[in-house]
Formats: C-alpha cells, structure tokens, sequence
C-alpha cells in the first residue's frame, strides 16, 4: 500500500523502530548538521527535530540513510526486487506466447494507474500565504556554506514546446525570504528547460518546488530517467500507485498534492547571481559560481507540515544509499544497452561519479574498452571518472578481490585507457570546469590476442573435497 504521505512515512519508520525524535531546541545552523553527520556515520536512525531555533515547524532527516529504510521508502524487503520487475516488464519473451501473455497480465495490471492524477483539492493547498522563506528551518550545514540551503527540493518545470514536465532535485540556496538560488548545472535537465524559454523570448519562466512528499516521489526526482519519462510517472510504478498532482495557484504547473509545502514562482532569464560555495557530496565544498535566481511568489503547505531535508558532505552519508539505489533500479536499463554487463558497484567512496566497478562476460579481445566506452556514452554516466572492468567471476561488491585483480592484474601501457570528456560540474580536480580526463582500468585475465604471449597463471582455489572435509570436521579442530 503507497505511503499516502511524508506523514505515513514517518509513523511507519516509527513503526519499525527506524526514528528517533529529539525534543530539545536545536540550532538549523550548523547544530543539526554535526548531530545527524554522528548519526549517518554510525549507521543510526531517522531523526525528528522537534523543535529548531526560529521556526515552529519540525524537521525530518536521514529518513533514507540506511539500505533498510532506503528499500522501506520504497515499499520492497530489497532494492533489487524493484530492479527484477524492471526487468519482467522488459524481457519480450515472457510476451511472445499466449500462455506467456496470459501470465503477464497480473503483471501488466497496475501500469494504467501509474500515470499522475488530476485533483481539484489537495492538502498542499490547506494554507496559502505569501512567499516567506524566513518562516522554514532551512540549515546552514557546514561552516563556509553561502548560506542556508534547501537540500532536498523537487523542482518542477514545464517544457514550453511540449507542455512535459520535469521534476529534479536541485539544491536551493535562500538569499533572503522571497528568493533563492537555481543550482542548475550546464548538463542538467532544467537547465535545458531554461534555455527554450529564452530561445522562445520568454522573459520568465515559470518554477514550482515540493518539499516534503512521500518517499518514493522525493526518490524519482533524483532518478537519472530518459528525458521522455515523467518523474512524476515513474513514482507511480514505484509506488504501485498514482500521484495525486494538484495546479498550483499562480502558474499551469501540477505539483505533488500530498506535498508538505510548495513554493510557487519564477526565474528571470535575464538574472545571474552568485552561489555558493556549498558542502557537497564529495566531502568537498563546491565553489562561488553565477546561477539562476528563483522568485517565490507564494507559499502553501499543510496545516501541521514537516519540513524535510538532508546533508551531504564525506560519505557515508543518506544520499549514498539513495545512490546505491539507483545502481540497483537503473541496473537492467544498462544491461539492455550493454548486455555484456553481468554486475556493477558504485562504491560509496566514489560518491555516485567518480568509480564504477563492473563485471563482464569477456567474449573479444580489448572487450572491456568497448564497455568502457559505451558506459561513458550513457548520460550521466559520462561523468564517471574510473572504470575498474573486471571477469563475470568476480564480485565487483567484493572491493578486496576487486583491488586485488587490479593490484595484479594490470600492465600499465595495454591495460589503462585515458578518455577525455565531460565531467560533473563538481569535479575539483581537472584542470578546466565540465570537462578533463576519466581512467579506464582493465583488470580481466589476458587474452594470447590482446598480446598477452606469456601463460596465465590460474587462481589459487582448494579443492571442493577438502573444503567440505574440513568444515564438517571444523568442531574437532577445537576452534
């Protein structure tokens, strides 16, 4: 049963045992952000601030930041049962047969309610009132952040040329209580939106932003979706379920109606200001730089809303299981382009772009640069700044034997690629903004065609026999 609600959501981790609440006033600047960072990196719970300094609405953090809440939010025992009914849909063999067809069908079911809802009444809209930003808790997390930010925002636009919408998560730093900024990257979704409505001679354009939905649409808006996939219907397939959308009150865009608070608004296509710098992900901060500016003209929410958000900084943190979803979600997508493709691991480390580590079915020479290549032609995977390709018997989740094939496995002039490219616009370490140098790495077994004239030299394995004597007689070791 769909999560009506941020609410249900939290009454379910409370449930679970999954949420701590904290009655004492809280500080959003900075106090909030060192005693959820304690939390995140001890494994720990959802936190409820109950009452924070200068507002009189809750916050909700880290309601993600485990792979158990993570599949929680997502109504599944595990991630990857999502990724195999991706897969089911998909497979167009399961179809070819009568008996095939038939059986799909409880399958096939639920599709025609995925598709967002049109309502006239929706407990976003409970209270309207003009835009003040000073009225939310929003935290300033880290000490040279710009300012406060609202880190975990859907924003919402609307193609002008094919009246589409789009719903991505980009972070918003408040300027004062009417505006923000638009952290909208050269690569990104929005940004492109941006650029019709100015090639169009719009003077503005029109923005809405959710804060606070159920979990499974606060998920898709970070889902890197093919741009002809609403968010918005992939939510409903998420959560088996339709959300319910709402037109807002002073533009034509429909906005999650179970929202904790929407802001309503503009961008002036003619505006830049400075941004930043803000605590990243990466564990870096990412510097000043000139963004859109956001015009909150109205402000709605519920009468009794929670204000949810998240902190990012040195990993492990609640966006890394986030991102461990979408490796798992996303994983079939990526094997129908690259079939060869038996597993991936995104390390935490890596921070979502920086190292993937992927497992092949090695069928021709130099195979793992074709893969290499074809990963870094899948949108946001272009960003990836090494590729770690090893055979379909190892584990790419098992990081010692990973680093123990590349540690031993690899010839520096035959087995490393250099690719110049595109990079994220957080990447501190090339030279230039947007775009540097990614590493390949091929740690497979070499092939006599890829030049490798020598004997390879085999694993060493026991013997099956041996491994079972010994653990039946393990107790007799006195162990």
């Amino acid at each position: 049963m769909a999560y009506k609600d941020l609410h249900a959501f939290v009454k379910r981790l409370e449930e679970e045992k999954q949420l701590h609440r904290v009655s004492v006033e809280v500080d959003p600047y900075l106090e909030i952000t060192e005693i959820t960072d304690r939390i995140c990196k001890e494994y720990g719970p959802a936190v409820l601030f109950e009452n924070v300094k200068g507002s009189k609405y809750p916050v909700l953090i880290n309601a993600m930041g485990t792979y158990e809440r993570m599949a929680l939010s997502l109504e599944a025992s595990d991630i990857n049962n999502i990724a195999e009914d991706i897969q089911d849909f998909m497979n167009i063999s399961q179809y070819k047969t009568l008996q095939g067809k038939i059986k799909s069908l409880p399958k096939l079911a639920p599709l025609p309610w995925i598709f967002p809802k049109k309502t006239d009444k929706g407990a976003c809209q409970q209270v309207i009132e003009d835009a003040d930003l000073n009225k939310l808790p929003i935290l300033t997390c880290w000490p040279l952040d710009g300012g406060p930010f609202i880190t975990l925002p859907l924003v919402i636009t609307k193609d002008p040329e094919t009246g589409q919408q789009n719903m991505g998560m980009y972070r918003l730093q408040k300027y004062d209580s009417k505006t923000t900024g638009m952290h909208w990257h050269l690569h990104k979704d929005g940004k492109e939106i941006l650029e019709k409505y100015r090639k169009s001679g719009y003077a503005q354009m029109p923005v809405s932003v959710a804060i606070g939905c159920d979990p499974a649409t606060v998920y898709a808006a970070t889902a890197p979706l093919p741009k002809s996939i609403d968010e918005m219907i992939f939510a409903g397939f998420l959560r088996r379920k339709a959300v319910s959308v709402i037109k807002c009150i002073t533009n034509d865009i429909y906005v999650p109606s179970n929202a904790e608070f929407i802001l309503e608004g503009y961008i002036d296509l003619n505006e830049l200001k400075e941004e930043g710098p803000f605590g990243d992900h990466t564990g870096y901060y990412s510097l000043k730089d000139l963004y859109p500016v956001f015009h909150i003209k109205k402000m709605t929410h519920k009468k009794y809303p929670i204000y949810h958000t998240t902190i990012v900084g040195k990993p492990p943190m609640e966006d890394c299981y986030i991102g461990k979803a979408t490796e798992r979600i996303f994983l079939p997508l990526i094997k129908i382009q690259i079939p060869e493709i038996v597993d991936m691991n995104f390390p935490l480390e890596g921070v979502f772009h920086n190292c993937v580590i992927v497992s092949i079915k090695k069928s021709f020479p130099k195979h793992a640069f074709k893969v290499m290549n074809a990963i870094w032609g899948l949108g946001q995977m272009m960003y990836t700044k090494m590729i770690i390709i090893v055979d379909e018997d190892i584990n790419p989740h098992d990081i010692s034997t990973v680093m123990w094939k590349v540690f031993n496995n690899i010839d520096a002039k035959r087995d490393l690629i250099v690719s110049e490219g595109p990079l994220d616009a957080l990447d501190h370490a090339s030279n230039m903004p947007y775009y540097g140098h990614r590493l390949g790495i091929d740690a497979t077994k070499k092939w006599p065609l890829e030049g490798h004239t020598r004997e390879w030299p085999p694993d060493i394995r026991m013997n099956d026999q041996i491994k079972e004597m010994v653990t039946k007689r393990w107790n007799e070791y006195g162990f």
